[in-house]
């Protein structure tokens, strides 16, 4: 699938939002919609656009970006060779190798192909870490990978911590 450009990136940013404290965040986590331009993008292409990801809040994390297929370049993305998690909440997660020519980015996204009950939202679309992409923007803002290399989030300016994931936080 080819995504069109969308207009020039000073026009996309969206206005601040208020901050948030993922200690304010729930447990278990929520599902929220966003229709901040989200962009991910790895060996020169737009893998992945949208105006219709999803959030998942969890205490003591940044959130992550769930994309719906349609905005992703699918034909990128191939099964990663070991790749299944179990999340208490969400159910299994399947991993996905970021492949643009030769430039292979292993267990670089993830989905929840049958997703728990409370989650389904969630069914089929992917998150991305952003550590593993080149570039990762909300709403024309880059995006600060979350520590460590579990967990995925996404650490935006409005977005306060401190964050679970670098060394020592494992037992939060």
């Amino acid at each position: 699938m080819y995504l069109d450009p969308l207009p020039e990136e000073s026009a996309l940013r969206s206005v601040p939002r208020a901050p948030e404290s993922v200690w304010d965040y729930p447990r278990p986590p929520a599902v929220q919609e966003d229709d901040r331009l989200v962009r991910v993008e790895c060996g020169g292409q737009v893998v992945a656009e949208s105006r219709r990801a999803v959030r998942v809040l969890e205490t003591s994390h940044p959130p992550v970006f769930y994309i719906p297929p349609a905005d992703v370049r699918t034909d990128l993305l191939f099964p990663a060779v070991s790749g299944r998690t179990w999340c208490e909440w969400k159910g299994a997660a399947r991993y996905w190798d970021v492949v643009v020519e030769d430039d292979v980015r292993a267990r670089a996204a993830w989905s929840y192909p049958s997703p728990e009950p409370g989650y389904t939202a969630l069914a089929r679309f992917f998150a991305f870490y952003p550590g593993s992409m080149d570039r990762c923007t909300v709403g024309g803002e880059d995006v600060t990978a979350q520590e460590g290399d579990f967990y995925g989030g996404w650490i935006t300016s409005e977005v306060r911590g401190p964050f679970k994931g670098a060394p020592g936080t494992l037992m939060w």
